[in-house]
């Protein structure tokens, strides 16, 4: 091989190679790309112009891994104390005297308790009895009980008893770190009798949706922080050191915004949201948590056990006592379950939190959405049809996959809404724009196939799967052939070019008139066009008819002038018309089938189409098709053997209106090409 042969097989393949990458990059990636771009745009949209509703979606599924996949074991370092129903019925209505709740709360010192917290208001208005009560919540620092900044105003301006034991370190402060937090001057605190216990807020974050998801690590009150129920216990636990606590900022991408740490309780860090709030995690089952009634407690009636060197939560899950709080598990759960979700989450050191870097994981995660999308759009056809939809469909369940897995190994909560959502968007897009080109495609095959077959035709071809038995219906059809006499001749002796424009002018104008005149061509065969009329209202017959007059009057005078055919025979054109049955339709192998029309008015109205030029009549019609043409003028030219037949035909042509009749052919100016005969009256 030469060296000129080499380098030209080499631009020939970078030539293939470029047209290939344009091909895949103009006609395939860029639309589909550029269409997930849109689809991005689009969702951002959607999620900020219908912010509220889309975030309470996002927030109750988003907990779906953690209610399906609830951890089952129990919570052996928390027990839970609950004022029931029960106790209610045996102790007596609630509130119940500080004397009884004295006596409750020496009875879990006394079983071994580490430390009891109270999810439980006191607030000024009973006197007997509080000097026990504190003295019994007093006894070794081993109890917390609760107070209630209120979040929302109150008019009149609602305050109550004394809010105490604030946290030192924690900004309120605009300029200062976690000025963020929520404010208010509206509260109910607890007795005065009670203000040397320690205390904690049990003010809940309310969402949108009424569910309670979240609780503030600290509310500011007058420019003073007060840590949250939960979080007291770790300042309280180090009694000794006095409550402070410091906030820092997160610094990297997966790390949380805010982070809380505690003086009194070296190593542990709990993470905050940028505002400061504190997610609560509902990665346990209600029933991991073990539940005691405290009339049981006061009876004697429990294992000591299940109190030694253990937290005790004492709350109310009676209903009616207005502690009971929407959740994702349920739309009653005592608030007493909540403190002890986030106390269980913070000792195992597996609070969830947004981290600063959420936003690349959901770009991340967009992205592997984005390459599915783009990877089944570029297969077009059949393969992007069936998988854009399923993956539209299941983009939200990946998403949610990817959030659930996070969310379990990780305590990572990025949500999973807008990958999601863009998955469903872009999928629908790519899947309308698909579909929009495969009819587009298929309209454009339809219109190429009826350039070539007639329209019925041109169907059962685009959409029936072709078989190698004989697909063919009999039908009653009148027939015109045209064939162009003298075309061989001027292919033989003029360049193709001329010929050729001859040719297409005559299919062409032959189409034209036979389409007006409601026939339709069944095919173009050499140099003849043979034409068909379905007979469904009788006068497929006239229809005929009329076209070859028109054809005869109309292409005739314009083919070519007596200059251009010079040393050559005339062209002229030759009708036939017969009418019969057919059969019509597809015959031959699967892989090349051909549309046919088979029966004898086929052959009869071609051998009639021969016999003009040796009659010199330009339009003949067989003795079938003249029976329906009572009200045309005709006249028969005789009985005559057909070529090939074995039956005589009676042939009829028609007289001109003028009372001519063409009987023989000379040229004339223009191309019309005329015998003079003597005139006939009709």
């Amino acid at each position: 091989m030469g060296r000129e042969q080499l380098k030209q097989m080499t631009s020939t393949d970078n030539k293939a190679w470029n047209y290939a990458q344009r091909f895949v990059c103009e006609r395939l990636v860029l639309p589909s790309l550029t269409l997930l771009l849109l689809a991005a745009i689009l969702t951002a949209i959607l999620l900020s112009g219908f912010k509220n509703s889309f975030s309470v979606v996002e927030e109750r599924v988003g907990y779906l891994p953690w209610t399906l996949f609830a951890d089952e074991s129990v919570e052996e370092r928390l027990t839970i104390v609950a004022i029931d129903e029960k106790s209610i019925s045996e102790i007596g209505p609630w509130p119940w005297p500080r004397t009884v709740m004295a006596e409750l709360v020496e009875s879990i010192n006394a079983a071994g308790s580490q430390l009891q917290i109270h999810d439980v208001l006191y607030p000024v208005g009973e006197r007997q009895g509080d000097a026990q009560f504190a003295d019994a919540l007093l006894q070794d620092q081993k109890s917390i009980i609760a107070q209630l900044p209120v979040l929302q105003t109150q008019d009149p301006p609602l305050e109550s008893g004394l809010l105490t034991h604030s946290v030192s370190g924690v900004g309120c402060e605009l300029e200062e770190q976690g000025s963020n937090f929520p404010g208010t001057d509206q509260f109910i605190g607890a007795s005065g009798a009670l203000v040397g216990v320690p205390k904690g807020h049990i003010a809940p974050i309310i969402e949108a949706d009424g569910t309670v998801r979240k609780v503030p690590a600290f509310i500011c009150s007058e420019q003073v922080a007060y840590p949250a129920l939960a979080i007291s216990p770790f300042f309280q636990l180090m009694s000794d050191r006095a409550w402070e606590a410091t906030i820092s900022l997160g610094a990297g991408l997966f790390e949380s915004p805010k982070s809380l740490k505690l003086n009194s309780y070296p190593g542990l860090e709990i993470p905050l949201d940028i505002e400061g709030g504190l997610r609560i995690s509902f990665k346990k089952s209600p029933a991991s948590f073990i539940s005691i009634s405290a009339s049981d407690v006061l009876q004697g009636n429990i294992d000591p056990s299940l109190f030694d060197n253990i937290l005790v939560l004492v709350g109310a899950t009676a209903f009616g006592l207005d502690d009971i709080v929407p959740t994702p598990y349920s739309g009653s759960s005592p608030g007493v379950e909540l403190q002890a979700r986030v106390l269980s989450s913070v000792l195992d050191g597996e609070v969830p939190y947004t981290p600063r870097g959420s936003a690349i994981l959901v770009v991340m995660v967009t992205l592997l959405i984005g390459a599915a999308l783009l990877t089944a759009a570029i297969q077009r056809g059949r393969l992007a049809l069936l998988g854009l939809p399923l993956l539209a469909l299941s983009a939200s369940l990946f998403a949610l996959a990817i959030h659930g897995v996070l969310l379990n190994t990780y305590q990572i909560w990025i949500g999973w809404l807008y990958s999601g959502l863009f998955g469903f968007v872009g999928g629908s897009l790519l899947l309308i724009s698909e579909h929009a080109r495969v009819r587009f495609e298929r309209g454009l095959v339809m219109q190429n196939l009826t350039s070539y077959l007639p329209l019925e035709t041109a169907k059962k071809v685009a959409y029936q799967l072709p078989t190698s038995a004989i697909q063919a219906e009999r039908c009653e059809v009148t027939l015109l052939t045209a064939d162009l006499r003298n075309f061989s001749a001027l292919g033989e002796l003029r360049p193709p070019e001329e010929s050729a424009s001859v040719l297409h002018y005559f299919f062409t104008k032959v189409t034209e008139i036979v389409e007006r005149n409601g026939g339709r061509v069944h095919e173009y065969k050499g140099d003849s066009v043979l034409a068909v009329w379905s007979d469904d209202g009788g006068d497929s017959a006239a229809k005929s008819l009329a076209a070859a007059l028109d054809i005869e009057q109309q292409v005739n005078a314009n083919l070519l002038s007596e200059a251009q055919m010079d040393g050559l025979e005339p062209l002229a054109v030759g009708i036939g018309i017969e009418q019969g049955p057919v059969l019509m339709g597809s015959i031959g192998p699967a892989h090349r089938r051909a549309h046919a029309l088979c029966g004898e008015a086929v052959t009869v109205a071609l051998r009639i189409q021969e016999m003009t030029a040796d009659l010199s009549y330009p339009i003949l019609i067989g003795e079938v098709a003249a029976r329906y043409l009572p009200d045309a003028k005709l006249r028969s030219v005789g009985n005559y053997l057909l070529p090939g037949l074995v039956n005589a035909h009676t042939l009829f042509t028609p007289i001109d209106k003028g009372n001519k009749q063409r009987e023989g052919f000379k040229l004339l100016k223009g191309g019309l090409v005329e015998k003079k005969s003597a005139d006939l009256t009709g």
